[in-house]
């Protein structure tokens, strides 16, 4: 992750930053600013039933070729709370056994949209599309430009294990999740307004905390593409 304080940036210049690194991605479901379907609102205020992210998650895992990177740019803050967690998925697989490390290693698992975004934009006017991704992506993924390895499951989108009977699919996936939400892999950000945030979805994980209602928090995130885990 980098963060960036103090940043004055229009609609057009948050593009233009994300497409330094390469195409941008479309949310499959999420409402856009008017006129720039790459521009994904951010918005919860106190008339929300939710708000964006509030699980830990990698950015559409459901996808074929999930984002590479989001940056989140953040114009209207509480006063206080909003901040959100990141989790290094590179130490939380370097700290498992490697008696799990070699379990785990080959295995894929099934990340789904659909549960995640059936109606899920609703209060926004967002109509349900027919169907939403779903991919098949390794639980352990290597980093294309590291070469390192990180976890890529999380509780947001993956639902099973490929090939192992589902109670046990159930209890790794639950004792991973737990893991890799442990404090020592993570940091914390605390926004101010016009900051922003980049981060990297391949070995790392979020969650931004809704705790500051009736306050509202505001801005929009671009997404670069990337490609198949593997």
């Amino acid at each position: 992750m980098i963060f960036f304080r103090d940043q004055h940036i229009t609609d057009e210049q948050h593009l233009a930053f994300g497409g330094l690194f390469g195409e941008l991605h479309l949310h499959p479901a999420a409402p856009h600013a008017a006129g720039h379907p790459e521009l994904m609102v951010i918005h919860a205020d106190k008339d929300s039933p939710r708000a964006n992210g509030e699980g830990w998650h990698s950015d559409v895992s459901c996808d074929p070729e999930p984002p590479m990177g989001s940056i989140l740019y953040i114009r209207t803050c509480p006063p206080r709370g909003g901040d959100t967690l990141f989790a290094s998925m590179y130490a939380a697989y370097e700290a498992l056994s490697e008696r799990m490390k070699h379990y785990l290693d080959g295995l894929t698992a099934i990340h789904d949209g659909e549960h995640v975004y059936r109606g899920l934009y609703a209060n926004y006017g967002v109509a349900d599309k027919p169907n939403y991704p779903r991919a098949e992506h390794p639980v352990v993924r290597t980093h294309p430009v590291t070469g390192r390895k990180a976890l890529y499951v999380n509780r947001g989108f993956t639902r099973r294990i490929v090939g192992i009977p589902r109670d046990e699919s159930d209890g790794i996936l639950r004792y991973l999740y737990e893991h890799m939400e442990n404090p020592l892999f993570q940091c914390r950000f605390r926004w101010r307004p016009n900051s922003i945030a980049f981060w990297d979805n391949r070995c790392t994980q979020h969650r931004a905390m809704w705790d500051y209602w009736p306050h509202t928090r505001s801005g929009h995130r671009v997404t670069v593409k990337g490609e198949r885990p593997v």
